[in-house]
């Protein structure tokens, strides 16, 4: 059930993405010939009166079709109200009103969170959880024995405080200290450990030992105290999950070699969803407004085939005061379409093959 939910959830996000271009071109009067959610061969369709409703085998998004460039269409090609004919400003507000439809309602599902499952705080104590050790590699962190659930209590006998920025000090000290061994005092149950442990040098020229690094402490639930706050505090819980999103893509970007094993595929999130559901199904209005952001985020980046990638050519024509040749637009679309695709497979049968159930069929 867990990941019913979570794929449902999904599902969810995709449909609002293609609501929003769907939606404002037809609050423009602008002719919408297909709404697909999926890609590839149709699995069900509907014919409405002027637009073909498909659910397609790949679900690895989907798209609003216009009458365009559809050689059986039996509108003219002066017809005003083609995308093709419309101004700039109108085409830019389609194209741009599936990411502004995801933005809203990651907003709504974290005003819901709030209202119906309660207003998550958290209980800080002190030093810093060590939730995962990574283990592509033999990382300074296991060779000196660290394990997934020490907590961090001190680095070279300054004690880290029982508040947020306890992960930032300990981050900014490992950092700083490529080459250096540094001395950890690590709480592990109820014994308390000293490790020496040296940061190697990362790529970036900084140290890093190999984990992954959370606030220690506990998540605490209670109702909000009246109608206006869940809009504030979703307000807020808004702000900082798409200012986080936006500086992890922009790790990526700056730093891709050392971040690229990050990406996570549609099989991945999913796992990640139903996990979450597994301990709580309150969990999925946070997990459903993270990806909605996410979503939201990667496709106004200006790349082919997504959303920024025609606001860019928009720009384009509004600059120069005319539009770049179709057989153009067209030849980039379509192998930025191919390679989104061929991205999308890949990263499936990456995160198939290390779900934990296929890796228990493997031979040791």
């Amino acid at each position: 059930m867990s990941v019913l939910a979570a794929i449902a959830v999904l599902g969810i996000l995709i449909v609002v993405h293609e609501l929003g271009h769907f939606g404002a071109a037809r609050l423009q009067g602008i002719h919408v010939n297909k709404f697909s959610i999926g890609f590839g061969p149709v699995l069900a369709k509907y014919d409405g009166k002027e637009t073909e409703y498909a659910l397609r085998a790949f679900p690895l998004g989907g798209y609003v079709g216009f009458p365009d460039d559809d050689p059986d269409s039996k509108i003219p090609l002066d017809d005003p109200n083609l995308l093709r004919n419309r101004p700039v400003f109108d085409r830019a507000i389609v194209i741009s009103a599936g990411v502004i439809a995801n933005l809203i309602f990651a907003y709504l599902l974290l005003v819901g969170q709030v209202a119906t499952v309660g207003v998550q705080d958290f209980n800080y104590q002190q030093g810093v959880l060590i939730p995962e050790i990574l283990t592509e590699i033999e990382s300074p962190a296991q060779k000196a024995g660290l394990k997934s659930g020490d907590v961090v209590l001190a680095i070279d006998n300054q004690t880290l405080p029982t508040q947020e920025d306890a992960i930032d000090i300990l981050r900014q000290t490992i950092q700083k200290s490529p080459n250096q061994t540094l001395n950890f005092t690590i709480k592990r149950g109820e014994e308390t450990l000293s490790l020496p442990i040296t940061p190697e040098l990362g790529e970036n020229g900084q140290g890093k030992i190999g984990v992954m690094l959370a606030p220690n402490g506990e998540i605490i639930k209670r109702r909000p105290q009246n109608i206006i706050e869940p809009f504030t505090l979703a307000a807020e819980q808004f702000e900082r999950y798409t200012t986080l999103t936006v500086q992890g893509f922009g790790q990526l970007i700056t730093n891709f070699q050392e971040n690229a094993r990050q990406v996570a595929g549609p099989v991945a999130i999913v796992a990640v969803g139903a996990e979450l559901a597994k301990n709580d199904l309150g969990n999925l209005f946070q997990f459903g407004a993270l990806i909605s952001i996410n979503l939201a985020i990667i496709n106004i980046l200006p790349l082919p085939a997504l959303d920024g990638g025609q606001l860019a050519f928009l720009v384009v024509e509004g600059l120069t005061g005319k539009p770049l040749p179709n057989k153009l637009q067209e030849g980039i679309m379509q192998t930025g379409l191919v390679l989104l695709l061929g991205l999308g497979v890949f990263l499936i049968l990456r995160d198939t093959a290390n779900l934990a159930f296929f890796q228990q069929l493997l031979p040791e």
